[in-house]
């Protein structure tokens, strides 16, 4: 992807120090939809952990990255959606919601908003972040984009954050005309209409750096081939191997 002349990471891509708060603020509020007005509070939430090590002046600005922000982003992406989704379905009952909510607040979600946004090219990285590909992990795509949040509310407060997830959600809020199931709970009311035991999950293995492992997950029913996934964590392996079993199952 070709940069224009003065875009703030190509100092990074050619080995120069970017300043702790440089970032294209316009750019960005092209992605989310707000403008800050500090600076450093977009800056922070685009700076992974990784790139502390590269830059002492950034270590000095953001001794913890985007993680503050991304635990606060979380916090605030669930409410908005929350809040969002009472008033979309005002006819729904808690079950419904908490599938939709659930639905809407996974990281595969988020990953798949922050690589729609473009956004990965706005982070800081240390060299290891990035896959072979040259991508950006995904469970840093989805950590940046919930730190971002967090930026907003702190910026903004919560009615422009709130903003901020109806405009990146879009049409995922309402394009499921009912409910989505847990796949978890598919599988298992699958097995149990056949009388079969209940489906068996287990952590085979552990890929990826210490500090953001990727997990590997099997599920198996009796009398049937188990499927595997993985993810960045064990819940979320597990419901995709739920996924990729039910897939399988609904073929045979």
């Amino acid at each position: 992807m070709e940069m224009a002349a003065g875009h703030p990471l190509q100092s990074l891509l050619h080995g120069d120090p970017l300043k702790p708060t440089e970032v294209d603020l316009a750019a960005l509020a092209g992605k989310i939809g707000h403008t800050f007005g500090r600076a450093e509070l977009a800056a922070e939430a685009l700076t992974h952990r990784g790139a502390l090590d590269r830059q002492s002046d950034l270590k000095a600005a953001f001794p913890h990255g985007n993680e503050r922000l991304e635990f606060l982003g979380d916090r605030v992406l669930s409410l908005a959606v929350a809040d969002l989704l009472l008033r979309l379905f005002p006819h729904e009952h808690e079950g419904e919601l908490a599938r939709r909510h659930a639905g809407l607040v996974r990281a595969e979600t988020l990953v798949e908003i922050a690589t729609a946004i473009g956004l990965g090219a706005d982070i800081r990285l240390g060299d290891s972040e990035r896959a072979q590909s040259g991508s950006v992990r995904p469970t840093i795509l989805a950590d940046a984009l919930e730190a971002l949040l967090g930026a907003v509310f702190l910026d903004a407060g919560f009615a422009v954050s709130a903003t901020c997830v109806q405009k990146l959600w879009g049409d995922r809020l309402t394009s499921q005309a009912t409910a989505p199931r847990d796949p978890k709970t598919a599988l298992q009311e699958w097995a149990q209409a056949r009388r079969l035991p209940l489906p068996a999950y287990r952590e085979v293995g552990r890929e990826g750096p210490p500090h953001e492992p990727l997990f590997v997950v099997d599920v198996a029913v009796k009398g049937h081939e188990p499927a595997q996934a993985r993810g960045g964590s064990k819940r979320e392996a597990e419901r995709l191997a739920a996924i990729s079993l039910l897939e399988r199952l609904s073929q045979a």
